[in-house]
């Protein structure tokens, strides 16, 4: 069976080449592929050229070997390509691998998985951004979008302090984000709902739930429900960050089984953590804010439109994956508790 090329969309500084490259071998002799074509990223475009350079070779298959930033990158370049996209995840936290079951310390298990035959419709984000100059911009994203917290770690977490240390890195500015508790007044809107005011200090819109360590920060988000997942963390003056730790771990134990993700819908929702879902998210705020897609920073900006596209990135997953995948996605009514 011919199956033409893949191509690798790696990044250099933290992809593993030689491992990689052994195993990409194993995989082209197992499927009778055509020779594997290499693209490395480059620092000024987060992997953009690299995927449009791959792209015009016509592959099979992109395999991107980094983190979900570039993954992030490359498959927004895809857009309509109709072509297959794989992850051997190489970067700090990996979210997007993580949330669809991909073993994540595995490098050839995910190029098994990369060449074989088995793809999953998943949704695709996008946020359309305006500044305070009234300048506009649109981005797509595949995990998260983060208003606050989320937005300082992207920004303010160096490139070289996520190599040495991996997640560990980001735990500074969380310290210093939750002492100084800084909140935002903001407008919002679910779908065609009321336009509502409050003040937060974190807001996280999602296509994905699970974060690292398997913390569960949005329970009833999948990457291909059709569905956006919005989270509003205002932890208050007292405990309030507590009681969001405790219902955040208490989460993640919880679904990792069934009778547990059933307690979880019956556990009655707690101030300073509330959720909503729905197809558009529209905030606005009075100053600006610094704005992160799948942890690359976009800020500051004065509002943000996100809307869901779904199943428009076809990826690759592994069996038991597939088998879970909807033929459809989700035309139920909204869900809304903001």
């Amino acid at each position: 069976m011919e199956h033409g090329h893949a191509a690798i969309v790696y990044n250099p500084v933290k992809v593993s080449l030689d491992r990689v490259r052994s195993g990409v071998r194993v995989e082209e002799d197992r499927g009778g592929w055509d020779e594997t074509r290499w693209y490395p990223t480059d620092a000024d475009d987060s992997g953009l050229g690299a995927a449009q350079r791959a792209l015009s070779d016509g592959p099979a298959v992109i395999v991107v070997a980094a983190g979900d930033g570039v993954v992030r990158v490359v498959a927004e370049a895809m857009k309509g390509s109709g072509t297959p996209l794989a992850i051997v995840p190489s970067g700090t936290g990996n979210l997007l691998a993580r949330n669809l079951g991909l073993p994540l310390n595995d490098i050839e298990a995910c190029l098994r998985i990369a060449f074989g035959d088995l793809s999953a419709g998943i949704d695709v984000a996008v946020a359309e951004l305006e500044d305070d100059t009234g300048t506009r911009s649109s981005h797509r994203f595949l995990v998260m979008a983060g208003i606050g917290l989320d937005a300082e770690m992207a920004e303010k977490t160096s490139a070289q302090a996520k190599r040495r240390l991996g997640w560990l890195a980001y735990v500074t500015p969380i310290a210093r984000s939750i002492i100084a508790n800084r909140q935002f007044h903001l407008r919002y809107r679910v779908d065609d709902g009321h336009v509502r005011s409050g003040h937060a200090h974190t807001v996280i819109v999602g296509n994905c739930g699970t974060l690292t360590g398997n913390m569960l920060l949005l329970p009833a988000a999948e990457v291909d429900d059709g569905l956006l997942d919005v989270v509003m963390l205002s932890p208050g003056r007292r405990f309030g960050w507590a009681r969001i730790g405790t219902r955040l771990t208490i989460q993640g134990v919880a679904h990792r089984s069934r009778i547990g993700r059933r307690m979880m819908q019956l556990a009655p929702d707690i101030r300073p953590l509330v959720y909503a879902q729905g197809r558009r998210f529209e905030v606005r705020f009075d100053a600006p804010h610094a704005v992160e897609l799948d942890g690359d920073s976009f800020g500051p900006v004065l509002s943000a439109r996100i809307t869901v596209l779904p199943a428009a990135l076809d990826i690759r997953v592994a069996a038991d994956r597939a088998a879970l995948d909807r033929a459809s996605v989700a035309t139920g009514d909204d869900v809304t508790t903001l």
